[in-house]
């Protein structure tokens, strides 16, 4: 039941009474069931036997009545509950969303998309579902059995206690039908999310797919992961169709009872045949609550898996969220400290004590064989993740103690792997600032080097993109998102191997232009190449998540360690060769 009360919960209060409406017609309808059978009881002795056709045509417009007022209050309750649910599920749809978008990013490593886009779609269907279906079945079958079995008791106790007995054995069935199968519904959900994860993963993935001919074994994978969903269906469906036989001979039962028990009651007079008319023209009502009970249970069992998954997403709650008093800020002025920073992931150390400043307008360069934690380093400036030891400071402020939003709009980030959403190249570069004019947006693209392709395009500045950028090669998406880490105007900004898919050309340009921005900013440059990191104020050497070297270009390369070596490897010198001639 916390299911349903956490779907009650999601749903906007004023549609509450409506939906509670809408349950009441569903009874008063089920009530009305009652009505021509008493009128055809009528029928059959005050006319039929009786021989006196003067109260046929007042029976029979009643009963045409109350089937009209019966299905026009059912197309009422009908549409009711489809509008309570559409409401139920865009609220739900849109507290999903918005729990995703404010969601850290240790949340995301541990979730797959695929699994995600399950509960959005899949599951939350199944929730709408309860509220326009289950809910109202479920009313529908239990007022109809009672009414009836406490009306047919009236008329003649004997044979609807004869039709009665028979519910305690389709009980039975059903308690042993439903020991297995929440564990079933939960297994076929989860082959359910591993199939929708694999084939978008693999849609993410088409291009390296292509590119290593993997297709064939791409289709085997999701081929294994399709047929795993495929039993898992079949075997909640063996299970049912197992019991199914069952409950139909038991619904059938019902029919057999009433001809065969009713007909000994009717020839010793204890029943009368309007009386017997009642019992043929209602066993149905007690058989089809019997006969819903199983799917009831099986679209039972289903909301309930899908609803815990939807619930544990709406209820999830980041780490890393604002501080209960953040210290307010204008903007960032780009002070940035790191203090004995050291952060462990999964109980494996990435980063261990590390210590270095800079002052506003200064730029540091980090580099560093890979696995060193360099991308780290900005993922905890920014609070993707939060330290587990030391403290970082901006502007001389913990960033714990920030708004997030004030903090991460005031950084800049463009990173190697660069996501451009389906959109054009202007609303992609002015995506962190939609207030943006075109010829700022233009101003920040020829800065980046993108103004040079850009007007080359079908449309411009115009030009749908497409997801991920496709369409353009990895050095003008670079200088698409670098164009649009720039645009926001940031206190900080963060180069992730930025320029790696560019021209050496073009990175000349591109870092000429970084010295003359229209704005002040600490730059903070991961790259692998000595051109990118040479001119920095400071420059770090990581390695294993410690700082092994530091300080400028000159000051590295006299300490001949890892930024010597590289400094030699890219510049075709012998590591042995005396200083003075890198120099």
């Amino acid at each position: 039941m916390e299911q349903v009360k956490w779907i009650w919960s999601v749903m906007d209060r004023s549609y509450h009474k409506w939906h509670i409406m809408a349950l009441v017609i569903s009874a008063v309808t089920s009530l009305m069931l009652l009505i021509n059978p008493t009128l055809t009881a009528r029928l059959v002795d005050e006319v039929i036997i009786a021989q006196n056709p003067e109260p046929l045509v007042g029976l029979l417009l009643t009963m045409l009545a109350v089937k009209v007022l019966r299905e026009g209050s059912r197309y009422l309750m009908v549409t009711t509950l489809e509008r309570t649910s559409q409401n139920m599920i865009y609220n739900l749809r849109r507290r999903l969303f918005h729990s995703l978008q404010y969601q850290d990013a240790r949340f995301f490593d541990q979730n797959r998309a695929g699994d995600l886009m399950t509960r959005m779609s899949a599951d939350t269907d199944w929730c709408r579902h309860f509220l326009s279906y289950i809910d109202y079945m479920a009313t529908d079958s239990v007022v109809m059995f009672l009414s009836v079995s406490i009306y047919l008791f009236f008329v003649s106790w004997k044979l609807a206690l004869a039709l009665v007995c028979v519910t305690p054995v389709l009980m039975l069935i059903t308690k042993v039908y439903s020991k297995g199968a929440r564990r079933m519904f939960i297994d076929m959900r989860d082959k359910l999310s591993e199939m929708n994860a694999g084939a978008q993963e693999n849609i993410a993935a088409n291009r390296v797919v292509k590119a290593f001919a993997r297709e064939e074994h791409e289709k085997e994978g999701f081929d294994h992961k399709s047929a795993a969903y495929r039993d898992a269906n079949l075997a909640i469906n063996k299970r049912w169709l197992s019991f199914y036989p069952f409950i139909e001979l038991l619904a059938n039962a019902m029919t057999f009872i009433t001809v065969f028990f009713g007909g000994i009651l009717l020839m010793r007079g204890e029943l009368t045949p309007g009386e017997l008319t009642i019992f043929t023209s209602l066993s149905w009502a007690l058989s089809v609550p019997m006969r819903n009970l199983g799917n009831l249970l099986n679209d039972w069992q289903r909301f309930s898996t899908c609803a815990t998954k939807v619930m544990q997403l709406d209820l999830s709650r980041p780490d890393i969220r604002d501080p209960e008093t953040p210290v307010p800020h204008d903007h960032i002025e780009g002070k940035v400290e790191f203090r004995n920073v050291s952060f462990t992931y999964d109980r494996q150390e990435v980063l261990s004590d590390v210590s270095f400043s800079a002052e506003p307008g200064q730029t540091v360069a980090i580099m560093g064989p890979t696995g060193s934690g360099k991308t780290t380093l900005i993922q905890l400036l920014a609070r993707c993740y939060d330290t587990t030891g030391g403290e970082i400071l901006v502007d001389g402020c913990d960033v714990r103690r920030w708004n997030l939003n004030e903090l991460r709009g005031g950084i800049g980030t463009a990173t190697q792997d660069v996501f451009l959403f389906s959109d054009t190249v202007e609303g992609n570069i002015a995506f962190g600032n939609q207030e943006l004019t075109v010829d700022v947006v233009k101003d920040f693209a020829r800065r980046a080097a993108a103004e040079e392709f850009v007007p080359h395009l079908a449309d411009g500045y115009d030009t749908i993109i497409g997801e991920r950028g496709v369409g353009l090669s990895g050095g003008q998406k670079q200088r698409i998102a670098l164009a649009r880490a720039l645009a926001m105007r940031p206190g900080i900004l963060v180069m992730d191997d930025t320029t790696s898919a560019v021209d050496m050309e073009t990175e000349q340009y591109i870092q000429r232009e970084l010295r003359q921005l229209p704005y002040d900013c600490t730059k903070i440059i991961i790259a692998q190449r000595i051109s990118s990191v040479k001119d920095a104020d400071l420059i770090l050497i990581l390695k294993d998540g410690k700082i092994t070297e530091r300080g400028t270009h000159e000051e590295l390369l006299r300490q001949r360690g890892y930024y010597w070596e590289t400094y030699c490897l890219q510049n075709g010198l012998d590591v042995d060769a005396p200083l003075k001639e890198a120099m």
